[in-house]
Order: C-alpha cells, then structure tokens, then sequence
C-alpha cells in the first residue's frame, strides 16, 4: 500500500516537473530577449534591508550614478535596499537602469527607479542568475546577506571553473569585506590549498565609486564587451 502511494505521488511530481519545464523555457527566453538590447551593464548586488539613511545606500547612489557617466547600464535585483539605490542611482543619473525581480514571501517588492520596459519578474532564482551573469560586465557587491553571498560566490566559481567569461568582481565597503577576504586567503588558500592565488585576482576590495569606475575601466581596455557565455 506504502509503495502503491510513493509511486501515485512521484508520478505526479514527474507530471508537474514536466510543466514547469515549458515555464522554465518561457523565462529564459523572455531575459534572453530583453537583455540581450540593453548593451553593456554592470550588476549591484547588496541587502535588500539597507535603509535610505545608511550610507551604504548612499555610496550605491554614487557608484551607480558613476557607472551610468562612464557608459554602462546597471542592474540589479530590483527590490528595496541597495537594489532600489542601484537602480536610483542609475535612473537619476538618466542611464539604463534594469531590474530583475524574484517573488519572495518577505522583503522584495519593486522599486520605483527601474526603466518601465526594464522591469523582468522570475520564478525561478536559478533563471534569475544566469541572466546577472550573462549580461552583466562587471559585479559591484555592497554588503548585504546570504543571497549576496551566493551571486558573489557563485561568480567566482563560474569564472574560476572558465564557465564564463573574466570579469571585475569588485567588493565595496572594506569594513564589511575584509574579514570574509582575509578568512578566504588565510584558510582556503594558505592553510589547505583549496583554491589557487590566481582564483582571487579579479577581486577588488574598495570603499569608494571612483575606486569602482577605475578598476571596470582600466579591465575594459583590455577586453571587448560581450556576452559572458
């Protein structure tokens, strides 16, 4: 009887999984489409908690803006915090300002500074990252949580692994990045050798928007713009 139910349920997980994979698809062609006109960005990632008052959000302002004078778009996870000051940043400067939105029971919801037709909405956080990478020129990571975490760590690993194309993947806030930066080189590199000291050379720890604008720009006199994979 037991094993008569498991079968009934897994089936019906196998029918549903099939579904999915049509809405999967839908998405990916929807983000494909759309971001693939918007020319070269560059991805902030940070809390969705940080106030208007912190000064976090206040040097997202700033390096979004900085971003936008020197060519790029920004994106981000369009949702509050630091999502909403990227996106500011760019609006108000009068650049491209792209938001990729995630349906979540707490914290996100749409901030008002994404460009009407630059707004995406996703199901699927797997989705939602390959698009980041794909189309993103550069990662600006303010400080922030767990999901902050896995898009940085996850950059690393795909450049790393040569999955996607180098590029500047730059930490701002000293302060807040340099016990994780020196955790990553004193125990995974010196203590059990478990990445290499070139796995770190594109990363950049700073804490100020003209510190960001130099390093995307002095990497881009080197590379072309393009597609990450």
């Amino acid at each position: 009887m037991r094993t008569e139910q498991h079968t009934k349920i897994w089936n019906a997980i196998k029918t549903n999984d099939s579904w999915a994979i049509f809405k999967i698809m839908g998405e990916f062609v929807n983000g494909y489409e759309k971001l693939s006109r918007i020319g070269p960005c560059v991805s902030i990632f940070g809390s969705a908690r940080t106030k208007p008052e912190d000064r976090y959000y206040k040097l997202t302002e700033k390096v979004a803006s900085k971003i936008v004078e020197h060519g790029y778009g920004v994106i981000t996870g369009g949702g509050p915090g630091i999502m909403e000051a990227g996106n500011k940043g760019a609006h108000l400067a009068g650049g491209t300002s792209v938001g990729l939105n995630i349906e979540l029971p707490f914290e996100q919801h749409d901030n008002p500074y994404i460009d009407h037709d630059k707004s995406l909405d996703f199901d699927y956080f797997f989705v939602r990252k390959v698009m980041f990478v794909k189309y993103s020129q550069g990662f600006v990571v303010m400080p922030g949580g767990f999901g902050t975490l896995d898009e940085l760590f996850e950059a690393i690993t795909l450049i790393q692994t040569n999955k996607i194309e180098k590029f500047p993947i730059i930490l701002v806030g000293k302060d807040f990045w340099e016990g994780l930066f020196e955790w990553v080189k004193s125990t995974l590199l010196d203590k059990f050798n478990n990445i290499s000291a070139k796995d770190l050379d594109l990363i950049h720890l700073v804490d100020t928007e003209d510190e960001v604008i130099n390093i995307l720009d002095a990497f881009y006199k080197d590379y072309g713009f393009s597609p990450n994979f």
